[in-house]
């Protein structure tokens, strides 16, 4: 098994410092695709939206369904069980029923490594 990578970025705009843990290879994420990263007991989705990633929690804030498993447009996840969507930029709501934004993460490349905010 791998060991994660830990790297601190210091965020300028909170003034703390930020964790970010690799989670695996950039190569990995498929342009206009997402994939799902286990990062300390909760999934990550990122997603490749015209060659820029984004990072998200994976769980639909209304009923915990799976948003990899559901249709990436653009910025715009739409989750497969109840058809809420959210911004992948933000995690912000775009549409109903979720009422909840779903957790963006920072997520950096760095080589080939791919590094998620814990």
């Amino acid at each position: 098994m791998r060991r994660s990578a830990v790297t601190k970025v210091r965020e300028h705009k909170l003034g703390g410092e930020v964790m970010l843990v690799r989670v695996g290879d950039a190569k990995d994420i498929v342009n206009n695709g997402m994939r799902v990263f286990e990062l300390a007991g909760t999934k990550v989705n990122v997603a490749n939206a015209s060659s820029d990633l984004y990072a998200f929690d994976d769980t639909c804030t209304h009923r915990g369904c799976s948003l990899a498993k559901g249709k990436l447009d653009g910025t715009t996840v739409t989750c497969p069980c109840h058809g809420s969507q959210f911004d992948i930029t933000s995690g912000a709501v775009l549409r109903g029923p979720a009422q909840q934004p779903v957790r963006s993460r920072r997520v950096q490349v760095e080589g080939e490594n791919l590094l998620v905010e814990s």
